[in-house]
């Protein structure tokens, strides 16, 4: 039997309706055995799955994030359709690791209607990652309300994103090897990445750490766990635009 202590993970799982939540529904007759942590929400296309929803999830109070859906090229929808579920995951999990949170939170998976053991297998598996993590925070060293004001600065920046996705980010040629080469070990498309979101998202970051009132340039940086001199590149360019005002050591949010 289970300790009263013992943690019990929450995690938010989006299945696509045509294969995936199929394979969770095979699990379930199958009486494969898997923790109960998942909650799922079914959805017609994983890629349906916005990138706010991931995010969101987290906001929310889940501890993980599941996607899963049709293996690529079985997309009932949109031959690509699963594609655009890679790539927002691949950009969720590059945010989510710039704002101190693990991305070992939030997993990505193709499962058929007729693999009901993979489903079971890979939540197993997602048991066993969260269980190493704990809850949300934990293993990252941050409280609730730093995970809470760094998670609404990257929802705050998701239109952004969707835009940027499309017109600089999305592969002519759309196949799972090509979005690994792209995002793991590009060096181009890591200073792309860095310049067209990860600066914004730091910069949200600072806007929202010091909106409520006037601070001192370090206490930003410890308080975002951002180098000064990251934190003094950001501050200028807000400066710049009218954003913030800096007196001395001390910076005031202005405009938003």
């Amino acid at each position: 039997m289970a300790s009263p202590n013992e943690f019990k993970p929450i995690v938010v799982g989006f299945l696509c309706n045509w294969c995936c939540y199929g394979g969770a529904d095979l699990a379930g007759v199958s009486r494969f055995q898997y923790p109960s942590h998942l909650r799922v929400i079914r959805q017609m296309c994983s890629g349906r799955v916005d990138l706010e929803f991931i995010l969101r999830s987290f906001i929310k109070g889940a501890d993980g994030v599941f996607v899963g859906g049709c293996h690529l090229g079985d997309c009932h929808y949109n031959p690509e359709g699963n594609y655009d579920a890679l790539g927002n995951s691949m950009i969720a999990k590059r945010m989510l690791a710039h704002i101190g949170i693990n991305p070992d939170r939030l997993r990505l998976e193709w499962v058929s209607a007729g693999e009901g053991n993979r489903f079971a297998e890979v939540q197993n598996q997602i048991a066993t990652v969260m269980k190493q993590l704990g809850p949300l925070g934990s293993s990252e060293g941050k409280s609730s309300e730093e995970m809470r004001a760094a998670l609404q600065a990257a929802i705050d920046l998701v239109p952004y994103i969707k835009l940027v996705e499309r017109e600089r980010f999305r592969l002519p040629v759309r196949t799972e090897e090509n979005y690994h080469k792209q995002y793991e070990g590009n060096p181009e498309f890591d200073a792309l990445f860095k310049h067209m979101v990860l600066d914004k998202l730091s910069m949200g970051q600072i806007v929202g750490y010091a909106r409520s009132q006037s601070v001192a340039v370090d206490q930003i940086a410890g308080g975002l766990g951002m180098p000064l001199p990251e934190v003094n590149r950001h501050l200028d360019v807000l400066a710049q635009r009218g954003v913030v005002k800096i007196e001395g050591d001390q910076v005031q949010v202005v405009a938003v």
